[in-house]
């Protein structure tokens, strides 16, 4: 029981971010792997491997200290690197007329794009660098 409590507080004391990217907020921490779904159109001219940095960051929480942006952090940024492109499982969808005896049966996958997160870092506002 108290190994329980101790791997509880390691979670809680770790550093996270809360983002907003593909249209849905993420919960995010530096090392785990993430599948963005709607991430953009041109991701051949983007690459994959490639360092990004996200700035739509809402919430930092780091050892102690937990930001809040209205509506984001202006000085949290998020990198990562998009690894490659993946797709959901398939859904089939199935639509039936009772009384006409006609069936229709289509199937819809989901493109998504694998990100890793690698490092969360928080300014201080009153530090600027020319």
């Amino acid at each position: 029981m108290l190994q329980s409590n101790s791997i509880k507080e390691k979670i809680i004391m770790g550093k996270y971010a809360i983002i907003d990217i593909g249209g849905s907020q993420l919960k995010v921490e530096p090392g785990k792997f993430y599948d963005i779904r709607r991430f953009t159109s041109n991701l051949d001219t983007l690459g994959f491997n490639k360092q990004i940095s996200i700035n739509r960051i809402l919430l930092v929480h780091d050892e102690a200290v937990i930001k809040i942006g209205s509506p984001w952090l202006s000085n949290a940024v998020v990198k990562g690197r998009l690894l490659h492109s993946c797709s959901k499982k398939k859904l089939v969808i199935q639509k039936i007329s009772c009384k006409k005896k006609k069936q229709k049966i289509f199937g819809y996958r989901e493109s998504m794009v694998r990100l890793v997160i690698d490092s969360i870092s928080l300014s201080d506002p009153k530090t600027k660098t020319n």
